[in-house]
């Protein structure tokens, strides 16, 4: 088994922030706790209440998002808490004793976020989604595999859907403002998952052929070297930058002649006007910076 790794992820509240696991942290449902009496249950959250400037604890399927008194400021401590709950996590320890009757679930939230793509709105969410990102272009994609992304192309204006993890985001047509529409998806979401709705009842029969990777004189399924390089810095780097921004990066293939990586653009990066930047100052700088030689460019096969 891998390593438990915590990312650091920024919120819209500047006094709270989300410390991301590359684990599944609980089976299901989410866990809030104001104070150190409420968190008998979580041995992580009593031990993270023991710092100071901790106001509050919010323990979902792979993040846990901590709310902080005035008396810091997240740069000066954010390492110590991700260290602090490696090390737990390394340990042994586990987040929530679940099988007690006494835990306490959270309900399910439900916000609107902008993106840098400004056809595309994020809508995130502290329920578990998916395993497995999915994108729909359109309703006959969607009406196989997606109930709930079937129902959102019945909103007139949805031009594409993306599904991952944690948030769903939502492309638009050019004939409304997200200002006029974004409150109105964002309550008919938060119904939907809160009546228990299938999310995705089987995943689309072309996703396997779309998202495995493929690479000239490489087996998909058993990626060494370079592939299996590029793919472990995107994983690490670059998907949860994007993530955070209602989008996706995915690799799709490498050419070792050329040196050439194609990515997939998913979500709120599909279409961004902002793409090609993120890509050539962001995605293929890094990649070469740390696999120098093995990078000639980085191009979008969906760009």
């Amino acid at each position: 088994m891998n390593a438990q790794k915590i990312t650091i992820q920024s919120t819209n509240n500047e006094n709270i922030l989300k410390f991301v696991s590359n684990q599944i942290l609980i089976n299901g449902g989410s866990y809030e706790f104001n104070n150190i009496d409420e968190a008998k249950n979580s041995p992580l959250a009593q031990q993270l209440f023991y710092l100071p400037f901790v106001k509050k604890i919010f323990i979902t399927a792979n993040f846990i998002a901590i709310q902080r008194f005035d008396i810091v400021e997240w740069i000066d401590v954010q390492e110590e808490v991700k260290e602090q709950i490696e090390a737990y996590f390394t340990a042994g320890g586990i987040a929530i004793k679940e099988n007690l009757e006494s835990r306490k679930k959270a309900a399910i939230e439900v916000y609107a976020e902008a993106t840098p793509n400004p056809s595309t709105m994020k809508f995130g969410t502290n329920k578990s989604l998916t395993t497995t990102d999915v994108e729909y272009k359109n309703i006959e994609e969607a009406s196989k595999s997606s109930p709930l992304a079937k129902a959102l192309f019945g909103f007139q204006f949805v031009k594409e859907v993306f599904i991952s993890e944690n948030y769903i985001s939502i492309t638009k047509f050019d004939i409304i403002e997200w200002n006029d529409v974004y409150a109105e998806i964002r309550n008919f979401i938060s119904s939907y998952l809160q009546e228990n709705k299938t999310i995705i009842k089987e995943l689309p029969k072309s996703i396997e052929k779309t998202n495995k990777p493929t690479t000239k004189e490489f087996d998909a399924d058993e990626l060494k070297g370079t592939p299996a390089k590029i793919i472990a810095i995107l994983d690490e780097y670059i998907r949860p930058a994007v993530a955070s921004d209602g989008g996706n990066i995915a690799f799709k293939s490498y050419d070792q002649d050329t040196k050439i990586v194609s990515v997939i653009l998913q979500g709120a990066c599909s279409g961004c006007p902002s793409s090609t930047i993120t890509l050539k100052n962001g995605i293929e700088t890094m990649l070469q910076e740390m696999l120098p030689n093995e990078i000639s460019q980085v191009v979008a096969i969906n760009g």
